[in-house]
């Protein structure tokens, strides 16, 4: 849709913000990027967002949508010009919104987008737990890796190592340490 103004509040770290990402990723939709202080929740986030106050939050031509997976089906619907994110078919749509199936196609879809912004929060997990998910969950790992071979998930999602000192400053902040 061009001509379109597209601003995403986000939060660099956040999971659900790294949905909306991907999506607009893969839809190949030009956004503005607004850094959020999620303890200093800015005048734009509090009018956006009124009723949460919270990340992330797509305003599409001035129009507020929030949460992730709402916004994440909004994206689909408004840019119907890209490869679908959710099935055309009804009921097939309900089923993809229901299971959280891996999948192994070559286009992403909506439990796709909904699970891998996690997969950069897996190291700090890890760590912490001292745990290895890919000693647990190699077929997990190895639909995460073949995803990450996407230019719209690799450029979408974050550092491991910075999301794991992330963690690990935060728990210091919070006396969990």
């Amino acid at each position: 849709m061009a001509g379109d103004q597209v601003t995403l509040l986000d939060f660099w770290a956040s999971p659900f913000g790294m949905r909306v990402r991907i999506a607009l990723a893969e839809k190949g939709v030009k956004y503005e990027y607004s850094e959020q202080d999620l303890r200093n929740k800015t005048a734009l986030l509090l009018q956006m967002n009124p009723v949460h106050k919270k990340i992330p939050v797509l305003v599409h031509n001035g129009k507020p949508v929030c949460e992730s997976l709402i916004i994440v089906q909004n994206i689909d619907e408004a840019w119907k010009d890209k490869a679908p994110l959710l099935p055309s078919d009804p009921y097939q749509g309900v089923q993809s919104r229901f299971w959280a199936d891996f999948v192994d196609k070559k286009t992403l879809g909506y439990v796709d987008v909904a699970l891998l912004p996690f997969l950069c929060w897996f190291y700090a997990y890890e760590t912490i737990g001292n745990f290895s998910i890919e000693a647990d969950c190699p077929k997990l790992i190895a639909y995460c890796k073949r995803c990450l071979q996407k230019e719209s998930v690799s450029k979408s999602l974050e550092d491991p190592q910075k999301v794991s000192d992330f963690v690990v400053m935060m728990r210091k902040k919070l006396g969990l340490e």
